[in-house]
């Protein structure tokens, strides 16, 4: 995986993906959980919830050219002006291989099902599977995004912290 701090030792390494794990929970449980929203919301936070369970359900009936995704919540961060989180369950079918790409935003992905293999910058890419987080940051040109197996699927969600008038993707050479 993706470093935070590139050139350090294996103790920073595990403070990284500690971070990276601290990071998207964080977020997750700030995004859905019902009892740090406010009553208004709630019923908002069972709806998404219910799209999240039915996006990553149906994800699997692609057809076989494309990948799919679905955005699941969009939300302004009130306590940080003008940012926005998207979260994006995504599946790419047998074979599927990604263009690529850039966001201009933090990525977090997270791994549901099958694998997935990531390369950013034309580095080396590293297979992910069921569990495995993956950080892409706004400045890093994902050249590698495909899924690592022919005959199954791969699904996984992707949190984006992003400005919020920015496009989610943009094409990249």
């Amino acid at each position: 995986m993706r470093m935070l701090f590139p050139n350090e030792g294996i103790a920073d390494m595990n403070r990284a993906r500690t971070v990276r794990l601290a990071a998207v929970l964080g977020l997750w449980a700030s995004v859905f959980s019902p009892t740090t929203a406010k009553a208004a919301h709630r019923a908002s936070d069972t709806a998404n919830r219910y799209r999240i369970h039915k996006a990553v359900a149906e994800a699997g009936t692609t057809a076989p050219d494309e990948g799919r995704a679905s955005q699941l919540i969009s939300q302004l961060l009130p306590d940080i002006p003008g940012k926005q989180v998207v979260i994006l369950a995504i599946t790419y079918p047998p074979g599927y291989s990604g263009a690529i790409h850039r966001h201009y935003a933090h990525a977090f992905a997270y791994v549901l099902e099958g694998t997935v293999v990531m390369g950013l910058n034309n580095g080396d890419p590293v297979t992910l599977t069921s569990g495995q987080t993956f950080h892409e940051g706004p400045n890093d040109i994902h050249t590698v995004s495909r899924n690592g197996s022919k005959t199954k699927p791969a699904k996984f969600l992707v949190f984006l912290i992003k400005n919020k008038d920015a496009p989610i993707t943009v094409p990249a050479k």
